[in-house]
């Protein structure tokens, strides 16, 4: 499910940089598999809880699982409101500043390949790791927001694709902190307690 969502994050990007409206649409079109896989995990995690009766750390990854692939699908959506993004810009010439959106897509392309290890080798380590990156795609949110807010101060015409730059730079800051929120669940899982990472 990771995959898919990582796969979709990257398919919108790609529509992205070169603008291509099919590959948004392809997008949007695949997001019902993100949701259809969540249920099918919840609904067996679910049958393991009530038939197994898992305790102590058993449970906790059981509970952790139901929160991530809630937090995997929600990176879904996000993916699919990129692509929306993708095609209202349509052909409008964009901005140097599709570069810093690139780059920090690139990032949170890293924690969702980061978090999936964390999750398989217990790795707290890994899991903290998580939770700095969070900041710098934060810090490069901001940035990013700032320059464009410039741009759209020197070019009006271009106030609405370059919004659009702008709600997919806070998408992408989102699914972060739904990774970030995964990487609070393994310490949960590893530690048995719970941890505030987005702060």
């Amino acid at each position: 499910m990771n995959d898919m969502a990582k796969s979709a994050i990257t398919r919108s990007l790609i529509a992205l940089d070169q603008q291509d409206e099919q590959q948004a649409q392809a997008v949007i079109d695949h997001d019902e598999e993100i949701n259809k896989m969540e249920d099918e995990i919840n609904d067996q995690a679910i049958w393991l809880i009530a038939s197994e009766q898992p305790v102590a750390k058993d449970l906790r990854r059981l509970v952790i699982t139901l929160k991530a692939t809630n937090d995997i699908e929600r990176i879904g959506d996000l993916a699919v409101n990129i692509a929306k993004s993708v095609k209202r810009i349509g052909n409008a010439e964009l901005p140097q500043e599709k570069q810093d959106v690139l780059n920090t897509a690139s990032i949170v392309e890293q924690m969702l390949d980061l978090v999936i290890d964390a999750y398989l080798e217990e790795d707290l380590e890994k899991a903290f790791e998580i939770s700095r990156i969070d900041d710098q795609v934060d810090n490069q949110y901001g940035d990013s927001i700032q320059k464009m807010l410039k741009h759209m101060t020197k070019h009006p015409d271009e106030i609405s694709s370059i919004t659009q730059l702008a709600f997919i730079s806070r998408y992408l800051e989102r699914a972060a902190d739904h990774v970030t929120n995964i990487a609070e669940g393994i310490i949960y899982l590893v530690k048995g307690k719970h941890v505030d990472l987005n702060n």
